[in-house]
């Protein structure tokens, strides 16, 4: 009664749902979608306008980030000191304790622009790859810097998208003359 194709049937029926358990088991590659995307590059929107006015007094920077998320500058490789909790981040915005005032970029006029944003899917949000340009460093609105990189880690909260960390990859080309050296040491966001 049984002929050889129906032995094959048989064993194909057996082997299939097993291969196919196989296959689910593996976990897609993290995706994001569309609005994901577009909140993230509103976070990064956010942070220029927050660090070049020092809103709510350096809050509105801070808040960007997770409660445990931080910024830290790294100059040839080496990451500097973190700047981690919500007063520390209102403080190297230029707010906090030290009240936005005397915060050099603003005295100056200057505006931070961020472009070629990368995004990259992980399991647990995202990470991101930006480039800083500052414009209108020592008064002069038509004066534009690159001044390094920043290497992102995105996490969704209930608040929406927020900074895990941010590292702020300083260029290592020297100022053009008359331009002041950008201030790592001092925690430049």
């Amino acid at each position: 009664m049984f002929n050889y194709r129906s032995t094959i049937a048989i064993l194909a029926l057996l082997v299939l749902p097993g291969a196919t358990v196989a296959g689910q088991n593996s976990a897609p590659p993290p995706q994001l979608t569309a609005l994901d995307y577009f909140e993230i590059g509103q976070l990064v929107a956010k942070y220029a306008r927050a660090i070049d006015t020092c809103s709510n007094n350096g809050y509105d920077y801070a808040d960007l980030f997770t409660p445990d998320g931080f910024f830290a500058p790294a100059k040839n490789g080496v990451v500097g000191k973190r700047m981690q909790g919500r007063e520390r981040l209102a403080e190297a915005s230029g707010g906090g304790s030290r009240g936005c005032k005397n915060v050099g970029w603003i005295r100056q006029g200057v505006k931070h622009l961020y472009v070629n944003h990368i995004i990259t899917p992980t399991a647990d949000g995202a990470t991101g790859t930006v480039d800083m340009l500052m414009i209108g460093l020592n008064g002069d609105p038509y004066r534009i810097r690159h001044d390094g990189h920043y290497e992102d880690t995105y996490v969704r909260t209930p608040a929406g998208w927020r900074f895990k960390s941010r590292i702020h990859h300083v260029a290592q080309s020297p100022p053009v003359q008359g331009q002041p050296a950008s201030p790592v040491g001092q925690g430049q966001p």
